[in-house]
């Protein structure tokens, strides 16, 4: 396992750069398809958390800003096209999306691998900082809870699929 993650090429783009942006338009759309796809099944949305999936990869392998753009465009425009996620929803989906973006460009500029263990890391620290962020805005430690509570799947996917994308698919 470790072998393959040292085989993965890590990048941080910056804002001049063309490439940022075709990246982040990619990892956009991957972030608009993916979720109208979970959202075909009861609860999709909510059981697969399909929403942070690209920008985990967008982060971890482009960098803060193509993960940043990612992680706020991608619920603004899935919201604007299709409703979902409600307008309501719209400020912690961001705000948890950015931390995601944080998180993965961070540990992926320290550890300059993607490995698995890394991976689980980033998702635990974007869902429990996000999950005190919901509950200190919100004052409901049930809606905190509960990407915890039916997202427990999506979090597990996000980091076993992130990092088979990351090495399998992203190699270069």
């Amino acid at each position: 396992m470790e072998s393959n993650a040292t085989a993965v090429r890590l990048y941080s783009l910056g804002w001049r750069e063309m490439r940022t942006y075709l990246f982040a338009i990619l990892f956009i759309v991957g972030n608009i398809v993916l979720p109208q796809l979970c959202h075909l099944f009861p609860q999709g949305g909510l059981i697969l958390l399909p929403i942070y999936f690209f920008t985990l990869i967008a982060a971890y392998k482009y960098g803060l800003n193509v993960g940043l753009m990612t992680a706020v465009l991608s619920p603004l425009v899935n919201s604007a096209l299709f409703g979902m996620p409600p307008a309501a929803a719209l400020p912690i989906i961001i705000i948890k999306g950015v931390l995601l973006a944080v998180a993965a460009a961070w540990v992926a500029k320290r550890s300059k691998s993607a490995s698995l263990l890394a991976l689980i890391g980033v998702v635990l620290a974007y869902q429990l900082v996000g999950g005190l962020i919901e509950w200190a805005l919100t004052g409901s430690l049930a809606s905190a809870l509960q990407d915890w509570k039916l997202g427990y799947l999506g979090m597990i996917l996000q980091a076993i699929g992130g990092w088979l994308v990351l090495n399998l698919l992203l190699r270069k």
